[in-house]
């Protein structure tokens, strides 16, 4: 999960891993439009952590609003919500 949720003006998305992955980690809006990805490469196992800024892949900020984030590993997917609030 993300930490802090609700957050302003940046957020951390945590993820423990028990072997190295490759993982992507993408954030989208309500509509599942892509906003920006965060990371697509190779990590190594243990305790990991992103940050996303809030902003999109062009470099501008966000609207306030509900987000998705799609975090892929190896064969785990998991889609969770963060809340940006400004």
């Amino acid at each position: 999960q993300n930490f802090p949720n609700p957050f302003n003006p940046q957020t951390t998305v945590g993820f423990d891993l028990p072997q190295a992955e490759h993982v992507t980690l993408t954030v989208y809006n309500l509509l599942g439009q892509r906003i920006r990805t965060l990371a697509d490469g190779d990590f190594d196992a243990g305790h990991q952590s992103v940050m996303w800024d809030g902003r999109g892949d062009n470099g501008d900020a966000v609207a306030s609003g509900v987000y998705l984030y799609r975090l892929e590993a190896g064969s785990y997917v998991a889609t969770k919500k963060m809340l940006l609030l400004k």
